[in-house]
């Protein structure tokens, strides 16, 4: 099959009104096949929901996150897993376990993560001054192993575009429901994208045999999503999400 037009989304995060927004504009453009790179259901807003509205999307393949992993776990201490994983019937928890670790397509491999892992970021360093970028010479020699030439990643809900020294090229799609977020690990760090709107990428070939990147912003009704994170109890959910900023603990 050929693909000339790719859209790829990541991290929903449950929140339904921001995955149809993208969807919407999905379907203006023209797209052959879209990726998803994980994070689906993990959040306080409509995990059911979320996932019928990506199990009835005939043209789209699933990678898989460090949160659909966690679902998948019999148990767990946080939270967000107590809240979603009641509402998983055997069907859903099926559906999840299908998605693939990475995919590729001609000069482009799809991640969550990193290549080798969905838990770690790629292009950035949690370290306890903050978060800071990689250079360039340390994600080529991280992605030396990698024949492809783009590498399309999710995980750390920042949109970015970094060109490396030997031309590969690294993109982050940055998330479609969850802008921001506060984490303890590795050590403890905020991902912020510094606006509430749904982030999504559309990689399209051009003349000369390489792929155009568009990093697309879509507004949607996010006091909405905001309102029902609020009543399932989650003020850091409907803060990152009006906001596009961390609510920090503490």
């Amino acid at each position: 099959m050929l693909y000339n037009k790719i859209a790829v989304i990541s991290d929903i995060h449950s929140n339904v009104y921001a995955l149809n927004a993208v969807l919407k504009d999905i379907e203006t453009r023209d797209i052959d096949i879209t990726l998803n790179l994980g994070d689906s259901l993990f959040g306080p807003i409509d995990p059911i929901g979320t996932a019928q509205r990506l199990m009835d999307h005939d043209q789209m393949i699933h990678i898989m996150g460090n949160c659909d992993e966690e679902l998948l776990k019999d148990h767990s201490d946080s939270l967000t897993y107590q809240f979603v994983k009641p509402l998983l019937d055997s069907e859903l928890l099926r559906w999840v376990h299908s998605y693939k670790s990475t995919w590729k397509y001609e000069d482009i491999l799809f991640c969550h993560g990193t290549p080798g892992s969905n838990r770690t970021y790629l292009l950035e360093q949690a370290t306890k001054s903050g978060i800071v970028y990689k250079s360039a010479e340390l994600l080529s020699d991280e992605l030396r192993s990698i024949q492809e030439q783009y590498i399309i990643c999710g995980h750390s809900h920042v949109s970015r575009t970094q060109f490396l020294l030997d031309d590969k090229i690294v993109i982050n799609a940055g998330s479609v429901g969850l802008p921001a977020y506060e984490d303890d690990l590795p050590v403890p760090h905020v991902m912020e994208s510094g606006s509430p709107h749904a982030k999504y990428v559309i990689l399209t070939r051009n003349d000369r045999g390489s792929w155009d990147i568009a990093h697309l912003q879509i507004a949607y009704d996010w006091e909405r999503a905001a309102d029902i994170a609020n009543q399932n109890g989650r003020n850091d959910y409907a803060y990152a999400i009006m906001t596009g900023r961390a609510l920090v603990k503490g």
